[in-house]
């Protein structure tokens, strides 16, 4: 791949609220210059020339687009309105593209590599006359939105700044049937809602599910083996395992950042308060890591290990709490009215995700991990489940409808707020969880 630096800078209106997170990379050298408009975003108008005449290359073109549009930073233009044809041939005619209100132009196009295609394509400042980026992406023509994914993820750092994360996939609960007698199975989609299918495993209430960080196996729990317990699946050879043959209920897994442990909660023999253990993959040895008189439960690592974010009654109410990986000096960080629930580290550790009831509304927040700049991005009927994106800067939850036909749903939103969108399942679907970047 190759990647070429400029020293111009943008002129796009680009509007970030609540951060300053404008500023691009050192690579790209450049700055991109915006108002708060209280937590809205004037998107960048983007052209995406057509990138060949076929049903490959009108595909990986219109997966471009989707992932710009869908981040909300990005506003692809109408295809009818652009003035010239643009390929890789030859630099665009700038005035051209200033003329339609073009801010930023991405050109390319699709080839054979041996039994691979290859997509190359340029990325342009149309103000600024100047090429950002131009590079090259090949995989198996079975893997075309994949390759797509790739290049919207370069174009979205590029101008951005943030790593992308539109090569990724979601696994979530798949929910079909009457509100009263639901069918709960594991799916698994891409993070655009492309490509579902439910996961072959026998069950018909299945929660919780988690990927690890290698994203080939999901942590879920599973009511049908008469005590419900943690089990691991292997999405690549749909194998299913068992963690720990406990006596009592085992529930809310997650894997630690090396995928070597599985932390979770285990309920007390006479059921009134559950702990939280982590057993070791390969030796099966547990570690208590808190200790009884209270619901601990929902406990998710730092990204770099040494903390655990949890939630527990143990103040009354129920509340988020932070410990040292070994159970040490457990500080409580909500404080808000109501309680709060399903903390989630982001992956670059500087903020928590939670869940917020209060006075009958569900919200879905963010909180540093000492407990300070606590933000509601969203409110809803029922809110619950946040999981972050791989670059920390989207978060995904399912919000229940009411009524006697509603259920749940998966919605995204940016962590200023901004840009709330429903994310489509084939069903009803609740509990994701984002899966890293995918290899």
């Amino acid at each position: 791949m190759k990647t070429l630096s400029v020293a111009a800078r943008w002129t796009m209106p680009f509007v970030l609220a609540l951060w300053s997170l404008l500023v691009l990379t050192p690579m790209a050298q450049a700055k991109i210059t915006g108002t708060n408009t209280q937590g809205a975003v004037d998107p960048i108008p983007v052209a995406i020339a057509p990138f060949g005449n076929d049903d490959v290359s009108s595909t990986i073109a219109g997966v471009i687009a989707n992932d710009l549009g869908h981040s909300g930073y990005f506003s692809p233009m109408d295809p009818g309105s652009y003035p010239e044809q643009a390929g890789l041939g030859a630099e665009p005619t700038f005035p051209n593209w200033q003329q339609i209100g073009a801010k930023a132009l991405v050109v390319g196009g699709v080839s054979q590599d041996g039994g691979k295609i290859k997509v190359s394509f340029k990325l342009y400042d149309v103000a600024a006359g100047q090429m950002i980026i131009a590079s090259d992406v090949a995989a198996s023509p079975k893997l075309a939105r994949r390759i797509a994914h790739r290049v919207a993820d370069q174009i979205y750092k590029a101008i951005t700044g943030f790593d992308g994360y539109f090569d990724t996939r979601i696994v979530f609960v798949d929910e079909t049937g009457g509100k009263a007698e639901r069918v709960k199975k594991l799916a698994i989609m891409d993070q655009d809602g492309f490509n579902p299918r439910v996961l072959p495993i026998n069950g018909s209430l299945l929660l919780t599910p988690r990927f690890n960080p290698t994203a080939n196996e999901v942590a879920f729990m599973s009511y049908d083996t008469g005590v419900p317990r943690v089990f691991i699946y292997n999405i690549d050879t749909n194998q299913k395992e068992i963690v720990g043959d406990f006596q009592n209920m085992s529930f809310a897994p997650r894997f630690s950042p090396d995928g070597n442990t599985i932390i979770m909660s285990l309920q007390s023999d006479d059921g009134n308060y559950s702990d939280i253990i982590e057993m070791n993959l390969q030796t099966r040895q547990t570690r208590r890591v808190t200790q009884g008189g209270s619901i601990n439960t929902a406990p998710c690592y730092s990204p770099d290990g040494g903390q655990i974010a949890f939630e527990s009654d143990r103040g009354g109410t129920q509340q988020i709490y932070v410990m040292g990986a070994d159970g040490s000096n457990p500080q409580r960080i909500s404080f808000g009215q109501g309680r709060y629930s399903t903390p989630v580290w982001s992956p670059d550790g500087k903020w928590i995700a939670f869940t917020k009831n209060n006075a009958g509304k569900f919200a879905i927040g963010v909180m540093k991990p000492d407990g300070s700049g606590e933000r509601i991005l969203t409110e809803g009927f029922h809110n619950e489940g946040p999981t972050w994106a791989p670059n920390s800067h989207v978060v995904m939850f399912f919000r229940e409808t009411g009524g006697e036909n509603g259920g749940a749903q998966l919605f995204s939103v940016d962590v200023t707020g901004y840009n709330e969108q429903r994310i489509p399942t084939p069903n009803f679907g609740s509990d994701p969880a984002w899966s890293p970047r995918l290899n």
